[in-house]
């Protein structure tokens, strides 16, 4: 992506994804000359049962190239964990969301920057 030198726009979003259970699901699809500021994410277990939790960026949606933010962070039943470090997105990166099983709620904070 090429540096910005026109006008664009700056908006502040959220994302979630309602009872996932047991599966990756994708919660940012970044789009070309967009920048993400991610500034917080946080799951909820709603089942009442103890979850492995995983972030990860899925670099340019290439499915090979994933850095892990988190691998493996536990959540007691009917528990709350909050990432509240920044990080960015640009392009077409993903952020993708994972729990072991039950159904956690997750929801994302972020900036949109449009560059198109």
């Amino acid at each position: 992506m090429a540096i910005p030198s026109g006008s664009g726009t700056e908006v502040l979003k959220r994302a979630s994804v309602h009872a996932n259970s047991d599966a990756y699901a994708t919660i940012i699809t970044g789009v070309a000359n967009h920048i993400y500021t991610v500034l917080s994410v946080v799951a909820c277990e709603v089942a009442g049962a103890t979850e492995s939790l995983a972030m990860r960026i899925d670099i340019s949606a290439a499915g090979s190239n994933q850095i892990f933010l988190f691998p493996n962070q536990q959540v007691a039943g009917d528990g709350t964990f909050v990432w509240n470090d920044k990080f960015v997105l640009t392009g077409t990166d993903k952020l993708e969301v994972y729990n072991s099983a039950g159904n956690v709620d997750w929801y994302v904070s972020y900036i949109d920057q449009d560059w198109t």
